[in-house]
């Protein structure tokens, strides 16, 4: 079942290297994980969870002096077969989520990170919470893709734009002046910094 699951940092191969610990858990290593900011954990499609079962997913972060403290990113389910999770913040998380006394099998300190999953009933995934600092933002997505579209559409109008000599009128056609466009491409971008879940309303 260790080839089940798979991991991807930004910047480095695919790495499906699992190795399982326990009965129902599995553990891989991340090298160098200092300057890692979202890790992306999913199932390879080699085989689905068996009916019924689920993964939570756990992290770890290097400490060079203690044995490892998990913490519960999420997880993992044949209907949700993949997850971003942002691990930056969990460097210097306060010790919410955290599983004291939980483990993957026996093991060392580390200086690596590590990224742990046990196969758990879904009920039971389900009823568990991790930490909000952990969920991959999309809001700097919906902006960035939001003023790419509204950039696109104003250089795209903007781009037939003719001085009022260079029209042909045309009786079947209704003009539309660039400056409205313009003034609605500034007002958006105003409303998206103030507020960008303002067109959910």
């Amino acid at each position: 079942m260790a080839n089940l699951f798979g991991i991807i940092v930004s910047g480095r191969l695919v790495q499906t290297n699992f190795e399982q610990v326990g009965e129902t858990q599995f553990l891989t290593v991340i090298p160098e994980a200092d300057n890692i900011n979202h890790v992306v954990v999913f199932l390879t499609g080699t085989q689905p969870f068996p009916d019924g079962l689920g993964g939570s997913v756990y992290f770890s972060w290097p400490e060079p002096t203690k044995p490892p403290t998990w913490h519960l990113l999420g997880n993992i389910t044949n209907e949700k077969p993949s997850a971003i999770f942002k691990i930056s913040g969990l460097k210097q998380s306060n010790g919410t989520n955290m599983q004291s006394g939980f483990n993957f099998g026996e093991q060392k300190m580390s200086h690596n990170a590590q990224i742990g999953i046990s196969v758990e009933p879904l009920s039971q995934i389900q009823g568990q919470v991790s930490s909000p600092s952990t969920e991959a933002s999309t809001l700097n997505s919906y902006m960035e893709f939001s003023q790419a579209m509204c950039e696109s559409l104003y250089n795209f109008a903007s781009s037939f734009a003719q001085s009022p000599s260079q029209i042909t009128p045309n009786p079947s056609e209704q003009y539309l002046p660039l400056s409205t466009l313009s003034k609605w491409y500034e007002n958006f971008s105003r409303k998206l910094q103030l507020n960008p879940n303002f067109w959910r309303k």
